[in-house]
């Protein structure tokens, strides 16, 4: 089970999602701790750029350096308003590993195809889904899909690899593991899952599930409680 620590970048700072509470770390510093933690793949979210509010773009410039300067082989997976073949273009050439693109599955097919055609070995497809109903912009609109029905577009539209985001109906709601074992089953792909995963509980279900190849969990968790740091996998590359 690959675990991803995540940092959710907002304004130039990391906040906090589901369970997490708010620190005083900078992004740099808080890389450099999780790194000097043996960790050896990341997650990074641009919560402006995935809201059209702005984006945190040279910060993940500055962040993905100074994971290659300090842990070269260190993987890295940037997801947030990529949206462009520019926009993949920078991150690939920062030296991010994956790029995660969700809002244009359902708003630009076009793009989809050329970001397929140019990036294919370095995409993630996003699914973001409540109760297994299918979430874009931010989780801001409701896509009137489900969640296995995007898993097999995206299939079709030759991606490789899959991040399921459940979004909790309840703060102490359990992961909707049901839904990411449909996807899996359902597109024969390479799973993550992300969102809902916060305690060590979640960690161990989520390793019974054969279609799971990994999960994100937030950055700041792993602060809160270390026990989490022995669920990290070996080196990345």
């Amino acid at each position: 089970m690959k675990v991803f620590p995540t940092l959710n970048l907002q304004q130039g700072r990391v906040v906090p999602t589901l369970g997490a509470h708010a620190h005083d770390l900078a992004p740099l510093e808080l890389v450099a701790k999780l790194l000097g933690h043996g960790v050896s793949r990341l997650a990074l979210v641009d919560v402006d750029a995935a809201h059209s509010t702005g984006n945190n773009r040279e910060l993940i410039g500055r962040i993905l350096q100074a994971c290659h300067q300090q842990s070269p082989q260190v993987c890295v997976q940037v997801a947030g308003g990529v949206r462009s073949s520019d926009q993949a273009q920078f991150f690939v050439d920062q030296g991010a590993s994956w790029l995660v693109v969700g809002t244009i599955l359902h708003k630009s097919p076009l793009m989809v195809e050329s970001l397929v055609a140019r990036f294919q070995r370095y995409l993630t497809a996003a699914i973001d889904a409540r109760g297994g109903e299918v979430h874009c912009s931010g989780w801001v609109d409701q896509a009137g899909l489900q969640a296995q029905a995007l898993a097999l577009k995206i299939r079709a539209y030759g991606f490789k690899r899959l991040l399921f985001v459940d979004i909790p109906n309840e703060p102490d709601a359990a992961p909707d593991f049901s839904t990411a074992q449909q996807i899996g089953d359902s597109t024969n792909l390479p799973v993550l899952m992300g969102g809902s995963i916060i305690t060590r509980e979640h960690l161990l279900h989520a390793a019974t599930l054969p279609s799971l190849q990994g999960v994100l969990v937030d950055s700041l968790l792993f602060l809160e409680d270390e026990r989490l740091l022995d669920h990290l996998s070996p080196a990345c590359a």
